[in-house]
């Protein structure tokens, strides 16, 4: 049969008769091709598909109408955007929350005011001692600054219930006829005689301070004058020699000895930020658990810390009751005591405290 596509490559006497081989053939360039059949379009993986556009003349495009859209388009919402804003009131509300917390802890809108005790070498396992060191401190609100003031423990004042005397008696007379009561004596002794509210009461016995101060490994305390036997500047001092500072009588007062209770308490705390004594506050803990008696509640510890330390280095508010606001006098037994002036005393005390 004749295909008029294909010429003969060889002569037709060289062909087999009735071979129509097609690898004897190739395509005839001139042959008329068949214009009423379009080009098939084969699909392929990787042949692009032409775009209908391409199909449609050029003249018709423009008349191609684009259908009415009558429902509305429903988008669906990205729940990880959604559930990222309902997140982000709950996180605002906890970091105010925390934020609430924190200056609750460390800068209370309220004044605490602590009446602090060193009390001097019970007998072993009670409490019964007098308090010969007795200090008033004061938190003001929203801030975290300490003011003191110490009292002189020979100040003769009226004891609630035991008559006058030294106003260090109170502890040691509570204890003796009703053991545990002495905090709450000094407590209301001071807040008669003073016309203050104390808050909270700290009882330190003074072996237990040799312990507490030892365990931190010593306290450097830097004195602008000499005394108690130091000359002036640094010295580092041990639990026994740091008791033996703060108590020392010889050659001064109770009014000197308050001051240097007062410069001790300021360097221990400057102490605390040293880096190198933050390994030691287990073995302080434990010695401040051991010997340190308190009704201070759990969630003020945070405040007086930062208010101590932050005091220690900006300076403390120190005060001690002024020698000339007291009178020298003996009692009929022989005790050299000081009468208080109460009306120089009450408008400096309520100053500093309230």
């Amino acid at each position: 049969m004749e295909d008029p596509e294909y010429t003969h490559m060889l002569e037709p006497e060289d062909e087999p008769e009735g071979s129509e081989s097609r690898f004897n053939r190739t395509l005839n360039s001139n042959a008329e091709k068949a214009t009423d059949q379009p080009a098939p379009v084969f699909e392929s993986w990787y042949e692009p598909q032409t775009p209908v556009s391409a199909l449609i003349p050029s003249e018709q495009i423009d008349k191609v109408e684009t259908p009415e859209i009558t429902q509305p388009i429903k988008i669906r919402n990205d729940q990880r955007m959604q559930s990222s804003k309902k997140r982000k009131p709950f996180a605002w509300g906890w970091i105010v929350f925390v934020s609430m917390v924190v200056i609750f802890l460390f800068l209370a809108p309220f004044r605490a005011t602590i009446l602090i005790l060193g009390i001097d070498r019970p007998p072993k396992g009670t409490w019964i001692g007098r308090s010969d060191t007795m200090i008033l401190t004061s938190l003001k609100p929203l801030s975290p600054q300490v003011s003191m003031i110490s009292i002189p423990r020979d100040l003769w004042v009226p004891i609630p219930n035991y008559g006058e005397n030294r106003i260090n008696a109170a502890h040691y007379f509570a204890e003796l006829y009703d053991p545990g009561t002495g905090m709450q004596s000094a407590r209301k002794t001071v807040e008669t005689n003073f016309g203050i509210n104390v808050d909270y009461v700290l009882r330190l016995k003074f072996d237990g301070f040799v312990d507490v101060v030892d365990a931190f490994g010593g306290v450097t305390v830097d004195l602008p004058t000499d005394m108690s036997g130091l000359t002036a500047g640094k010295h580092h001092l041990d639990g026994t020699e740091a008791l033996k500072f703060v108590r020392d009588r010889k050659g001064s007062d109770d009014f000197y000895r308050q001051q240097r209770g007062q410069l001790f308490l300021s360097a221990a705390f400057e102490e605390v930020l040293n880096p190198l004594k933050w390994p030691r506050f287990p073995a302080v803990t434990v010695a401040v658990i051991k010997n340190v008696q308190t009704d201070i509640p759990f969630w003020l510890w945070p405040r007086l810390a930062t208010g101590f330390v932050f005091s220690a280095i900006k300076g403390f508010d120190a005060h001690t009751i002024d020698r000339n606001y007291v009178t020298s006098w003996v009692t009929d037994g022989g005790a050299q005591v000081l009468l208080p002036n109460w009306e120089l005393i009450l408008p400096e005390v309520h100053q500093i405290i309230q």
